[in-house]
């Protein structure tokens, strides 16, 4: 992980000086100043090469990461067997589902799927927004709607009894994944065998 003690301004220098953080949270409901003050002040902007691990069992989660390049993964292990349970892209705020917005140990693993730039968020600074502003508590409100419709979609995913129909719910629910995302981590999670979905992909 690389975070970099800079002042605001050298910290979001690429991003027109503010954290991108900002602009997210700014198309659920307007944010007054002292809010923005504090993202520009507590966020920061951290990079991970593809395949490395933004959070695992043995580190204490304390952020979550908005996505501004790249995708992420998250995933579970039964044995040596890796089940992945999301996979999300730019715009997207990810973290360890079991304990989202507090710190705390987990089972997940995140995993950068291609070099990726983030925003890291620490859950003190989520819990200070909350604590003390509206505004804040909308956003949230309106960002747990959308992971909310996410797992459902996902849990919805997972009982339909087609391996090919559950693909095609994929091709439509994930778009752009399919030609960024590598066909293992996604036979994961359509929960079926590699070989299944290749055969898939070259039927349809």
């Amino acid at each position: 992980m690389i975070a970099v003690n800079l002042s605001d301004e050298e910290r979001w220098k690429k991003y027109n000086n503010i954290s991108p953080l900002i602009d997210v949270f700014k198309k659920f409901h307007p944010l007054n100043d002292e809010i923005e003050r504090g993202i520009n002040q507590h966020t920061f902007p951290i990079s991970y090469k593809k395949n490395k691990y933004l959070v695992s069992p043995v580190d204490r989660n304390k952020f979550l990461f908005l996505i501004v390049k790249g995708v992420v993964r998250g995933f579970i292990k039964d044995g040596s067997t890796e089940i992945t349970t999301w996979i999300s892209k730019e715009n997207e705020v990810v973290g360890t589902i079991r304990n989202l917005w507090g710190e705390g140990d987990s089972e997940e693993y995140l995993q950068a799927l291609e070099d990726v730039d983030l925003i890291a968020i620490p859950h003190v600074l989520s819990d200070y927004l909350f604590e003390n502003f509206t505004e804040a508590n909308i956003v949230g409100r309106k960002m747990m709607e959308l992971y909310y419709r996410s797992a459902e979609e996902r849990a919805y995913l997972c009982r339909i009894s087609s391996a090919e129909k559950r693909y095609k719910r994929f091709l439509v629910s994930f778009p752009g994944l399919i030609d960024r995302v590598s066909l293992k981590y996604i036979a994961s999670f359509l929960a079926v065998r590699l070989e299944t979905l290749s055969r898939i992909r070259a039927k349809i």
